[in-house]
């Protein structure tokens, strides 16, 4: 275990007043997150930010995760932030399930996922901008940088990552405050609602990569993707947007998982293939990239179905 995370649990200690106890939770790709519980049944969900994700690029700068979270949790989506460490966060321990592909591609998850990014994004503004574009142009310099293997074919793609932007800035949306990495494993079914967690890559940014990157991240067919834009905006009017953004999130998304195997992979953390993963997304992109109704999503108009 990093001394910095051991500085922190004892920090812990002495915040809650008596001994604690942890649980490392695994599932988390970067940061080292552990249940803390006392003896008499107090439990919280202890954050430990490791700073070498910043520094790589695969996370804002720490004190604007912590800002964010904040932010966050005043909209009662995020987990209640009970206190601040140096570099950590002691917050709400949220009772629920943590939700999986399949069950995020039900009806009624689609629905409860677009109410509680709706809640979200009425937030707090967060403490940066991000842009899926530029989070791209600064991985792939990253990747350059350390000469890291990219995925087969990915540099012939590149192109296309300024037609999408174009694209999208001839009709550009007023920015809210975005989670901007909804995979699965961040988002907790408590019942009534969807809890969102992880702000390790939030910042305000157009609704419409909220809502791409969760169908990127569930591979949302187009009729999933019309159900989850309905839900959020009320009509489908945005959901070519929705889809190039869904583009956007495997393109990036696949340099991120490229960054992280080859400059910070901790397999003391999570047993997880980052390399394999980092061809899945770019799949994804190419295959919607190939398709038919890409000409269609550029010009912002829905295709026609078979």
């Amino acid at each position: 275990m990093p001394d910095f995370v051991q500085d922190a649990l004892a920090l812990v200690a002495n915040w809650a007043g008596r001994p604690v106890t942890h649980t490392t939770i695994k599932g988390g790709f970067s940061h080292h997150i552990a249940r803390v519980e006392t003896e008499d049944g107090d439990r919280w969900l202890l954050r430990v930010l490791d700073p070498r994700i910043a520094e790589t690029g695969l996370g804002v700068p720490l004190h604007q995760e912590i800002a964010n979270t904040l932010c966050a949790a005043a909209t009662g989506v995020g987990a209640q932030v009970l206190h601040v460490l140096p570099g950590a966060m002691v917050l709400e321990y949220i009772d629920g399930v943590t939700l999986d592909g399949a069950v995020m591609s039900t009806p009624e998850t689609i629905t409860k996922v677009a109410a509680a990014c709706r809640r979200l994004h009425a937030g707090p503004r967060f403490a940066n901008s991000f842009s899926i574009f530029r989070k791209l142009d600064e991985l792939l310099a990253i990747c350059r940088t350390h000469e890291l293997t990219l995925p087969e074919g990915y540099t012939d793609r590149l192109p296309v990552v300024a037609e999408i932007e174009a694209a999208l800035a001839a009709a550009p949306l007023p920015t809210v405050p975005c989670h901007n990495d909804l995979l699965p494993q961040n988002l907790i079914d408590a019942g009534a609602e969807i809890r969102i967690v992880d702000y390790q890559l939030s910042g305000d940014n157009d609704p419409c990569f909220e809502l791409g990157d969760i169908a990127a991240e569930a591979d949302y067919d187009p009729d999933q993707v019309v159900r989850l834009t309905r839900a959020y905006f009320g009509d489908d009017r945005h959901a070519p947007r929705v889809r190039l953004n869904a583009i956007m999130s495997n393109l990036a998304w696949a340099l991120w998982f490229v960054v992280h195997c080859g400059l910070i992979r901790n397999r003391a953390l999570f047993d997880f293939h980052l390399d394999a993963e980092a061809a899945a997304k770019f799949a994804r992109a190419v295959r919607d990239l190939d398709a038919p109704s890409f000409g269609h999503l550029i010009d912002g108009r829905i295709p026609p179905t078979s």
